[in-house]
């Protein structure tokens, strides 16, 4: 006996596909994520449905265009952001098959990052203009502006639930202010990790030196605080002024785990969430709480700025042992090197000993730190990875289903492809 349940819905040059099927045939599995996936063949059927059992699954039919396989059981974390029992999050494909490029993605807002771009100079270069050179040198090191890029999608896609013909200041300054604390972060992380390239350019302490990048980043973090705090928005200001500390206490985390084989997932994406979600996530309740929307949209856009921002790391962690050096625009396998063991790695020390030996022999031998990139991709760490970072996407694109049609919405759903399309 069958049940089954079947929604097809269009959206623009996208559309979303829905099987709830109750059947335990093997012809549910029979492809399994988004196209341009590694996970094939009857090896990974067995890993899902020893993972996560055949009755918690929702399948894509093979007699039907584009049949996958999804799972609605997620890691009992604070992190996941779904339970059990609520309605399984959509996979959504892009239908032309073409690269999503930034420029398309951004290109409903490029009028508002024009306008922030300005302000940002006016902002950070009327106190010190060394400041703004050395905060310069990250600006035009390639950044593609993509947290107030989602400030304004968010904020014109809920400003449309809340009837507001127009952007208000709050929501203008507030994408000026996450692009100055990210700009912050960016500064003393290269700092913390002595890297001598961002973006494939000199970074700020190796051009000016450590002292003028710590001050630099310094001056941007107070920069930031003080127009936070005359947005005199009490909410918006214990959140965004969350994220600051949670940039410390990733940093703490990662510094007090290197080398260390133990290491849990769960540690992985608390880290990761300190690290670059916590921001994205701020960002887009934030632009949300300035539309003055319902309570239950702000909290989706959490949702949906924290899983995405969960997906790009782990996505970023992946290209590290699958792009080259100029790709990446710093060493490739540069994180392993100083111990900080990513999603890949923790994967596959599930499945190689001689991995664990490796790292905590923290590469003393010559060639080791090659090997070690190997074992990670002969040990199926890649593919887990992979699918931990479309778990992580599908819950984002569920929490945008409270936002009206529209091209803000579609671009917002867009970014997550554009994330899982950098390692087609």
């Amino acid at each position: 006996m069958m049940s089954m349940s079947y929604q097809n819905v269009d959206f623009g040059r996208m559309r979303f596909d829905l099987i709830a099927c109750s059947c335990s045939s093997n012809a549910s599995f029979d492809r399994l994520f988004a196209k341009g996936s590694n996970v094939k063949g009857d090896g990974s059927r067995k890993n899902l449905r020893k993972r996560y059992g055949a009755r918690k699954l929702f399948c894509f039919r093979s007699g039907i265009p584009k049949c996958k396989v999804y799972s609605t059981k997620t890691p009992e974390t604070l992190l996941n952001g779904i339970s059990e029992g609520t309605l399984p999050v959509l996979n959504v494909r892009n239908e032309s098959n073409d690269p999503i490029s930034i420029a398309e993605l951004f290109e409903v807002v490029a009028d508002d990052l024009l306008t922030l771009n300005k302000n940002l100079q006016a902002i950070v270069g009327a106190e010190n203009p060394l400041l703004m050179s050395a905060a310069e040198q990250i600006f035009s090191a390639g950044g593609k502006r993509m947290r107030p890029a989602l400030v304004f999608l968010v904020s014109r896609a809920t400003a449309q639930l809340a009837g507001l013909k127009e952007l208000t200041i709050k929501h203008r300054r507030l994408g000026e202010i996450i692009e100055m604390i990210h700009t912050a972060s960016l500064i003393h992380d290269d700092v913390i990790d002595e890297s001598n390239l961002r973006r494939g350019k000199e970074t700020v302490h190796q051009r000016y030196g450590t002292r003028v990048a710590v001050l630099a980043g310094d001056f941007m973090f107070a920069q930031s605080s003080w127009y936070l705090a005359n947005l005199e928005n009490l909410e918006v200001i214990k959140l965004i002024s969350q994220v600051i500390k949670d940039f410390a206490s990733g940093e703490i985390k990662q510094a007090s785990s290197l080398f260390d084989c133990d290491v849990q997932l769960e540690d992985y994406l608390i880290k990761s969430y300190y690290k670059t979600a916590s921001l994205l996530a701020a960002s887009t309740k934030g632009a949300a709480i300035f539309s003055e929307v319902d309570r239950s949209v702000c909290e989706n856009m959490y949702e949906y700025g924290r899983n995405l921002g969960l997906s790009f790391q782990i996505v970023d962690d992946i290209l590290d042992f699958t792009q080259s050096a100029e790709q990446l625009g710093k060493p490739a396998g540069a994180d392993l090197a100083k111990g900080n063991l990513t999603a890949p790695v923790i994967f596959a020390l599930e499945k190689e000993a001689k991995l664990r030996d490796i790292i905590e022999s923290e590469f003393s031998e010559p060639g080791s730190l090659d090997e070690a990139i190997r074992l990670v991709k002969s040990c199926g760490g890649i593919e887990r990875a992979q699918e931990l970072a479309q778990e992580k996407a599908h819950i984002a694109l569920h929490s945008l289903q409270c936002l009206p049609d529209s091209a803000f919405r579609l671009a917002l759903e867009r970014m997550v492809l554009y994330n899982l399309q950098r390692i087609d």
